[in-house]
């Protein structure tokens, strides 16, 4: 996989749209300071192509794919694999709860030579090739065809992140093991094997069928052959013979037929004539009509009397007034009376009303001259009482101490207040005063009352006065409609008459309906005395029809009766004539069928010597020998060709059963070399030493000639040559050796894959993020000539993060990350 172009928007630092063109930067670097995104560009990759980061900590992380506010995150990766290109996409999106879902992802399969600066021109998912996947299910098994790696195996061969450097060299035995699987494509021996196993399965199941038929194919040999040929001719003979004798068997058979059918047709007759039998009540049936229309015409008398009595009443009514208008008349006599007596009752009202409305005025005209004449005494008696302070103010003053409080004039204590003497005026003016109040208020509360009583009686009398008028104007109108009105005995009089006429109406109507209904009786009675009438005529002309062939008496249907009589006469005289004549066919029916059983009998025989079992139904009435025959042949025939066929299929079943043997043989014994716990694991076997060895020289460049890599039962060791020669494990080496053992396996694995696998697959980049800074000088100048060796070569992009300039400025394309506020962005430089 090689990456030759990432599209950014949205995705964690970088807000803003973002392209990074990798076409032909072979070697590269990603500078920058700390946090500014260097590790999410290689974080952009992994999330594109398997929709999660290493540092993210699995799918549930996919919610740190969103820069801080964005609703949408999209990432866009075209890259190269195994010479194809193909465009990965992701598409990120926040709901409007805050859940952060994909909401797009696809792989598609560039045309070939697709330039990949088109993707600027605003192109349709369509132009961008054929679609491998369009949902994030089916984007695990697309990517994984295109890359060859699996996402665990790519962060630990393609893309090595911070803190998974050494993961392929710490890796388990077995996981180390599958990853090289993968790699080398060494899955395709364990297909063939399978397959192998599937086709000697498969073969072996069609030659266990094989055996399976032939065993039922043990009856097709020549004498069997031989023995169905002389059946057939024999079958031929016996349609010869059969087809001589039925002519003689069809005549026989005809004669039989034409007795049977005679014999027949005298027993349908006898069965015709004696069902000639009359009814028991065509007697009474013929009564029943005329007494039915007798008293039908009774009925229609009685109707047309009841009809003319009804209509004199409604007359009579017609002429005897309006019961509507009368009532009204009536009504309105009522309704004066009771007006009247309301009038009369209202006015003796009225007249004490206005008695004890004047009165009321009266008592108030008093009420007003008593609250004057008081007010004019309160008044005197404030005077007086104003006179007598200024006589006496001392006095006065006396009337506002109080003992305990201050003096309002020396503000001393009182401690006492001096009686006020017995011959001051100011003790009777107020006195005089506090009279002359009561006096007031008194005559102030009887006025208000009297004034709220007369302007009671003064709208009572009101109401009452507007009542008495329309009262009045009600009678009057009333008078005016009673002027012309007999008087209400009258009116009561020609009411009772009405309903008089009424009722006997009801009964007229009554009557008539009965009438009715009387005659409609009738009539059905008459319908159904013609209806049995009709019915027995033609039961009567369904008899004779019946025996008409025959020759009957002609017949009167006026008296039915008499016609019965002479047709069940004639019917007994011809059943008797043909009782005689059934003996003699019934004779010749026996001898006909005698007749045609000998001859089918010499048929059947002919059957039976031929050896056909189904012989002895051939002579029977309604078969025909002749196909019984032909069908033997048929079936004879069809036996030879049955056995021929067997005898040619089972010497082709013995020849596939030779093919299918060696087919067999030939896949159970491929399947066999082909075992994973031989074949594959001597070629894994080999491929470890050969990336071993290649590791090693790598590390003994890094190191200085100190350290070299070996393998044992699949863990990695290290042998420290300035150390004698000692083999200890790769985990109890320090941060910086580590880096440069897992860089050399690294690079060796990269190196030779194309070289070891056996598929078109192989790790066309490598991209690291780890451990420059904890090199020395020494050894970072070998991992650059390292890495710049390895670049040249041309067959794979190498890429580093780092932050060591040293490093940095010996690589020919660099990527300048930088971040501000809002976004993070990237300038390439060289």
């Amino acid at each position: 996989m090689r990456p030759l172009r990432l599209d950014l928007a949205g995705f964690t630092v970088f807000r803003e749209p973002t392209t990074i063109d990798f076409t032909d930067a072979d070697f590269f670097a990603l500078v920058g300071p700390t946090g500014s995104g260097k590790s999410t560009v290689l974080d952009a990759i992994c999330f594109a192509l398997y929709g999660t980061v290493p540092r993210w900590g699995g799918v549930r992380g996919i919610a740190n794919a969103l820069a801080p506010s964005a609703v949408e995150a999209r990432v866009r990766l075209v890259f190269d694999s195994a010479g194809s290109r193909y465009v990965a996409t992701r598409v990120v999106r926040r709901d409007s709860r805050g859940n952060v879902k994909t909401g797009n992802a696809g792989l598609q399969r560039m045309p070939d030579g697709f330039d990949v600066t088109k993707l600027d021109t605003g192109m349709s998912p369509e132009d961008l090739g054929e679609a491998l996947a369009g949902t994030p299910a089916d984007m695990e098994a697309a990517v994984l065809t295109a890359v060859g790696l699996p996402y665990e195996q790519f962060t630990s061969c393609v893309v090595l992140p911070q803190g998974q450097f050494a993961d392929f060299l710490h890796a388990k035995p077995a996981t180390r093991q599958q990853i090289l699987v993968n790699l080398l494509g060494l899955g395709v021996y364990e297909r063939v094997q399978q397959a192998a196993t599937g086709r000697a399965v498969g073969a072996e199941a069609q030659l266990a069928a094989v055996n399976q038929v032939l065993q039922g194919l043990t009856d097709a040999d020549e004498e069997t052959l031989t023995a169905a040929t002389e059946h057939v001719d024999a079958m031929h003979r016996l349609a010869d013979d059969v087809r001589a004798a039925v002519p003689e068997l069809e005549r026989a058979r005809a004669a039989a037929d034409a007795a049977a059918a005679r014999l027949t047709a005298l027993d349908g007759e006898l069965a015709e004539l004696d069902r000639i039998h009359p009814p028991a009540d065509v007697a009474a049936v013929a009564r029943a009509v005329t007494d039915a229309r007798a008293v039908a015409a009774e009925t229609v008398a009685a109707v047309t009397l009841a009809e003319e009595r009804e209509e004199k009443v409604r007359g009579e009514l017609a002429s005897a007034g309006d019961p509507t208008l009368l009532r009204l008349l009536l009504q309105a006599h009522t309704e004066r009376d009771r007006v009247a007596a309301e009038a009369e009752a209202l006015g003796s009202g009225l007249t004490s009303a206005e008695v004890d409305h004047t009165a009321a005025l009266a008592a108030l005209d008093r009420a007003r001259a008593d609250a004057e004449r008081a007010a004019l005494e309160l008044e005197a008696a404030r005077k007086a009482y104003q006179e007598a302070q200024t006589a006496d103010r001392a006095a006065a003053l006396r009337g506002h101490l109080t003992a305990g409080a201050p003096c309002p004039v020396c503000e001393q204590e009182v401690h006492v207040v001096p009686a006020v003497p017995a011959g001051s005026a100011v003790t009777a003016a107020e006195a005089a005063g506090h009279t002359a109040r009561t006096t007031a208020d008194a005559a102030a509360k009887v006025l208000t009352e009297r004034e709220r009583a007369a302007r009671a009686l003064e709208r009572d009398l009101d109401r009452a006065r507007a009542r008495h008028d329309q009262l009045a104007a009600a009678l009057s109108e009333l008078d005016a409609r009673l002027v012309d009105s007999p008087g209400p005995a009258a009116l009561r009089r020609e009411l009772a008459t009405l309903d008089k006429l009424r009722g006997q109406l009801d009964q007229a109507g009554t009557a008539v309906r009965t009438a009715r209904e009387s005659s409609r009786r009738a009539r059905t009675g008459v319908e159904a005395a013609e209806e049995r009438v009709r019915l027995a005529g033609r039961e009567f002309d369904t008899a004779r029809d019946r025996i008409a062939r025959l020759g009957p008496p002609a017949a009167d249907r006026d008296d039915l009766a008499a016609a019965w009589e002479v047709l069940r006469d004639w019917a007994r005289r011809e059943a008797d004539r043909r009782r005689a004549d059934r003996v003699d066919a019934a004779s010749a029916v026996a001898e006909a069928r005698a007749a045609a059983d000998t001859v089918a009998a010499g048929i059947t025989a002919l059957f039976t010597a031929a050896g056909v079992p189904a012989g002895s139904e051939t002579g029977r009435s309604g078969t025909d020998p002749v196909a019984a025959a032909a069908v033997a042949v048929v079936a004879a025939e069809a036996e030879q060709r049955r056995l021929a066929q067997r005898r040619e299929q089972a010497e082709q079943l013995l020849q596939k059963r030779v093919e299918h043997e060696r087919a067999a043989r030939t896949a159970r014994s491929l399947a066999g070399h082909l075992r994973a716990n031989n074949f594959e694991r001597w070629l894994l076997a080999e491929a470890l030493d050969l990336l071993v060895d290649g590791a090693s020289r790598i590390l003994r460049e890094l190191t200085g000639g100190q350290y070299e890599l070996t393998h044992d039962k699949g863990e990695f060791y290290v042998v420290d040559q300035h150390d004698a020669g000692l083999r200890r494990g790769v985990r109890t080496l320090s941060g910086g050796e580590t880096f440069q053992a897992s860089l050399a396996l690294a690079l060796a694995l990269s190196e030779q894959l194309a070289g070891l696998s056996t598929t078109t697959a192989s790790l066309e980049s490598i991209l690291l993020d780890e451990g420059f800074g904890t090199l020395d000088v020494a050894t970072l100048d070998t991992v650059a000539a390292t890495l710049e060796t390895l670049a040249a070569r041309g067959d794979r992009m190498v890429g580093v993060v780092t932050h060591v300039p040293a490093l940095a400025e010996r690589v020919p394309v660099r990527y300048e990350v930088s971040k501000d506020a809002r976004t993070a962005r990237v300038e390439r430089i060289g």
